[in-house]
């Protein structure tokens, strides 16, 4: 029985000398990090895939059991819309390779115009996947959440290949105005979705949006308890993303999210204590 919990990144410089030690060189970084969380959301492969030596020193940060979330490129999901992409494809797995069962789940995030009618388009694309590799899919239109038909028949896409799917919950952002500079930005950038609390496999992902109020943050997560206790109970192993505009205090609410669920199942056990963010001295 586990719960993993994560960010969105492991760098962050909110966190430079509060919550990680500050210098820190750009290899060590990560493994700072992966002391307090044991997920990571990889969105930068989004943009760019990386190369072979830089997933390399990603897996020498961190443990066998560490997660990587990893984003297809957009060059796949976004600008060739799953078509045509077999090269695309080989190249990004070659290159997260080094990662090992570090690579947990592949994320395939689809633009917000991916519609019902293309379903047939991602059948295809997730039937001609390698099964060496877990898969889990994040779609924003929204008659996948509000057509019961349309949500059913997503479901059967991705239950016969065995993929998750990726809820993206914004409900407690959305649900009054932006009080600061980062929510603002936010406010303009997130789609609004209803949240939803399905699993399909037996590792659900879960992505998270709080607010820059901490206890904010915690209030509307609240909602998540009981499905995530449910599915420790049956056996699952589900992975949390903990977001907010700033980012400022995501590392220390992703622990008490975890902390959260184990005061609603004391068997789980609790995550490790973390790198201190300054050394300990004598007195």
């Amino acid at each position: 029985m586990r719960l993993f919990v994560g960010c969105a990144m492991w760098s962050h410089a909110p966190w430079q000398g509060r919550y990680l030690p500050h210098p820190l060189a750009p290899k060590e970084r990560l493994k700072a990090y992966a002391t307090w969380c044991d997920a990571v959301e990889g969105n930068t492969t989004f943009y760019a895939v990386p190369s072979k030596a830089t997933v390399a020193s990603w897996a020498e940060q961190t443990g066998p059991d560490f997660r990587f979330i990893l984003k297809l490129p957009k060059t796949i999901t976004h600008e060739r819309r799953l078509g045509d992409v077999d090269g695309e494809v080989r190249s990004f797995l070659e290159a997260v390779e080094p990662l090992g069962p570090r690579a947990h789940t592949l994320w395939i995030q689809l633009p917000g115009s991916f519609a019902p009618t293309d379903l047939g388009v991602l059948a295809r694309f997730l039937h001609s996947l390698p099964r060496s590799h877990r898969y889990a899919v994040e779609v924003r239109h929204r008659a996948f959440f509000e057509d019961p038909r349309a949500e059913r028949l997503l479901e059967n896409v991705l239950t016969a290949a065995d993929a998750e799917w990726i809820p993206f919950d914004t409900t407690a952002f959305f649900r009054s105005p932006p009080t600061s500079n980062a929510e603002r930005e936010t406010w303009t950038r997130k789609p609004r979705l209803p949240r939803r609390t399905r699993a399909l496999t037996a590792f659900p992902i879960v992505r998270y949006l709080g607010r820059d109020d901490s206890a904010r943050t915690v209030e509307g997560w609240r909602p998540w308890l009981d499905p995530v206790t449910a599915w420790l109970r049956e056996g699952r192993s589900p992975t949390v993303f903990i977001h907010t505009p700033d980012n400022a205090e995501a590392l220390l609410l992703a622990r008490r999210f975890h902390d959260d669920v184990r005061a609603r199942l004391p068997e789980l056990d609790p995550l490790p204590d973390p790198m201190p963010a300054e050394p300990p001295t004598l007195f």
